[in-house]
Formats: structure tokens, C-alpha cells, sequence
């Protein structure tokens, strides 16, 4: 997931892969990215394409259109298709936008 990392460094906020160990996470805004599903296509006996579900979860403590609008401008940068959700996560108290689209391994 070498790919999703570069991404993320550019949209130059505090990430971690799915969550921040207990104690460690930052104060908004940030971001967890993980890769709930896969798909593996083969033939011949054998996997010869791999691609990922990724989500990139931007936390913020209120909706945020600057930060919004960086990502989208990285994620366009790199040609990245991708389906935007939005949720108010009250237990938190956090605004919560997932971008989520699919990745070929590399």
C-alpha cells in the first residue's frame, strides 16, 4: 500500500492505518485509512490481478471545506475515482468524510 501512503503524506495531515494506538491520536484534524475488502481476479491456476477497497476516513471537529477540498485535489491529482460519505459521529464528537475507491497492489 506504498501507493496510498505517498497519497496520504501529501494531504500532509496525521494519519495511522485504521486506528491511533490508545493515547497517540492527535487532536482533529486527521486521518485513518484502511482496506476493508479485496479482490483477487486469476486464471491459469494463478492471481495475476489484485485490487484493494480503500477507505481514507478525514476526521475534523466540524465539517471542513478547505480540508475537504485538499484531498479531493490530491486524490484528482492522482487520477483516483472515488465516492465521498459524510457522518456526524456524536459519540466522538467528530465529523467523519470517507472517500473510498479501489486500488490496484502494488
Amino acid at each position: 500500500m506504498d501507493k496510498i501512503v505517498r497519497i496520504l503524506e501529501e494531504i500532509e495531515l496525521p494519519f495511522a492505518y485504521d486506528h491511533f494506538a490508545e493515547g497517540e491520536s492527535p487532536e482533529p484534524p486527521f486521518i485513518c485509512y484502511l482496506t476493508p475488502k479485496s479482490e483477487y481476479f486469476s486464471a491459469d491456476g494463478g492471481v495475476y490481478h489484485r485490487i484493494y477497497d480503500v477507505h481514507i476516513e478525514v476526521y475534523t471537529n466540524k465539517k471542513d471545506t478547505d480540508i475537504e477540498t485538499k484531498v479531493e485535489a490530491v486524490l484528482d491529482k492522482h487520477k483516483i475515482f472515488y465516492n465521498k460519505s459524510e457522518i456526524w459521529i456524536d459519540s466522538e464528537k467528530l465529523y467523519e468524510t470517507i472517500y473510498s475507491f479501489g486500488t490496484e497492489v502494488d
